[in-house]
């Protein structure tokens, strides 16, 4: 089996290629990354790697040629997309690199798989292409939601998956798409919220917080996430989408109190700033499709925070 993981350097990326070499050693990896600053600082983690059965290209899912050569080269069988611009601030201020790779990048990625007879093709999505989850109740969306983006991000990303799924219906390619919550852990860049709040802190800096800390959202560990990657490669049914839920709903400014409590910090070190254009107030995802194919997240929210803790106290050098 030959498995191209694109953005395999990004932080989930990276730890789902870590932990696919390890499950199966004997499969061929091949990792194309554009290698922009998200993924830089994950090259010594993937040094462990380097095996004959291991190939790292530096390339841009956007670029045909290069995309088209290395699939002559290489000929995939799977091709799981974690290659994204994913910082919903950064789309704001700029919207076009988001643009280029999560919509041009994908729809290239897309015509090398028709062309050469890929038989799989997984996109990572995010759980903000369903816009802000308004409904009183806990239940979160499901698969068949309407799509609502609030972000010039969530929109490329809601973008993509229906590029993705238009080429199961019309090309007959194997398309799954899985929409997860946010993602934490170790290695993951210091603009997303654990990581800069751990990075300030460890740093004397402030930790700046949006509004009052109020917005809700639903916390994955970045192992859970990959298992979730997994399982959908395994059991997962043609032109099908999947939601991944941490099933732990909780406030910004709690997260930000459970990070300041382990560090023996207390409530001074935030800084309140404005809230970032059309933030959205809640996110909320209904896994159980795809609990029905025998995943379920293992990590409680406090041993994920805690690992993750320790990780940056010991590292975090490196992500500043």
């Amino acid at each position: 089996m030959t498995l191209l993981i694109t953005g395999g350097c990004g932080f989930i990326g990276s730890a789902f290629l870590l932990g696919h070499i390890e499950s199966f050693p004997d499969d061929r990896v091949i990792c194309l990354d554009k290698m922009t600053y998200a993924a830089i600082k994950n090259i010594p983690a993937l040094a462990s790697a380097m095996s004959e059965n291991f190939r790292f290209v530096k390339g841009d899912i956007a670029d045909r040629r290069c995309v088209y050569s290395l699939f002559e080269e290489e000929n995939p069988d799977i091709v799981v997309n974690f290659a994204a611009e994913t910082h919903v601030d950064r789309s704001i201020s700029d919207p076009a690199p988001f643009i280029e790779s999560n919509v041009t990048g994908v729809g290239v990625l897309l015509d090398a798989c028709v062309k050469y007879g890929t038989k799989r093709f997984h996109q990572i999505s995010t759980d903000e292409v369903y816009g802000e989850y308004t409904d009183n109740s806990d239940d979160g969306f499901d698969e068949k939601a309407l799509l609502k983006p609030s972000s010039p991000y969530s929109a490329t990303k809601a973008s993509a998956d229906m590029l993705a799924l238009s080429y199961a219906r019309t090309y007959g390619l194997f398309v799954t798409v899985s929409r997860s919550a946010n993602t934490y852990g170790p290695r993951q860049n210091p603009e997303k919220l654990i990581p800069k709040t751990l990075t300030n802190l460890l740093t004397g800096r402030k930790v700046p917080l949006m509004g009052k800390g109020l917005n809700r959202r639903d916390w994955l560990y970045v192992t859970d996430h990959c298992a979730a990657v997994e399982a959908i490669l395994k059991y997962g049914q043609p032109g099908e989408i999947y939601n991944v839920s941490g099933e732990r709903e909780v406030f910004n400014i709690d997260i930000v109190r459970m990070l300041l409590k382990r560090l023996g910090k207390d409530e001074n070190e935030i800084e309140f700033v404005p809230e970032r254009a059309g933030h959205d107030d809640r996110y909320l995802v209904d896994s159980r499709k795809l609990e029905n194919l025998g995943w379920k997240h293992e990590i409680p929210l406090e041993k994920g925070i805690d690992c993750t803790v320790k990780w940056y106290i010991e590292n975090y050098s490196t992500f500043i």
